[in-house]
């Protein structure tokens, strides 16, 4: 059976990361009346939003609460506006920035670890930096670390293959650097 194709402009709001999650909870009217405003752009909503209570006189509660936010969430919303213009509506993308476990200095300390004993598993390398630096990472947080050339990464992993991750938490609970 054919899957039905997704609306257009939902498909392209989602990768923008745009698409409001809760359209249904815009109750204002000027989006339910115009074919140009809508309730599934965030970034219109928000901006909406924030110009209703600046040019329009609107209480921040009220439209608020016409939009589907909160009022803290329109605040945030007006300092974004304030400080980044329309772009700053747009939600940031989810996750970490980068690899901030694994700094430089870390990084340094399993290079030598593994140029001294080629024969260490990502498994050990996690205990080396618990040890040392008492912070938890995941073996292959430091596979993706070290694994600048395939052949680094091949020798990390034969030899971690079929290590349960617990083993790694268990030793690290042994020393008692385990943040768990």
């Amino acid at each position: 059976m054919a899957r039905r194709r997704e609306d257009p402009k939902v498909e392209a709001l989602r990768e923008e990361r745009t698409l409001n999650p809760r359209p249904e909870a815009v109750t204002d009217e000027a989006f339910a009346a115009s074919e140009f405003l809508d309730a599934r752009d965030l970034v219109q909503v928000k901006y909406e939003m924030v110009r209703r209570v600046r040019i329009e006189g609107e209480t921040v509660s009220g439209s608020a609460a016409a939009f589907g936010f909160s009022r803290p969430s329109f605040y945030e919303a007006a300092a974004a506006l304030d400080t980044g213009g329309l772009a700053a509506l747009v939600p940031a993308r989810p996750g970490p920035r980068r690899a901030h476990k694994l700094s430089d200095e870390v990084l340094a300390v399993l290079r030598q670890q593994l140029d001294a004993d080629p024969g260490l598993r990502s498994a050990d390398l996690v205990v080396v930096v618990a040890e040392q630096f008492g912070i938890r990472v995941h073996p292959r947080s430091i596979e993706r670390a070290l694994g600048a050339t395939p052949a680094t990464q091949k020798r990390i992993r034969a030899v971690t293959v079929g290590v349960p991750v617990a083993t790694t938490w268990r030793a690290m609970k042994q020393i008692g650097r385990a943040h768990v």
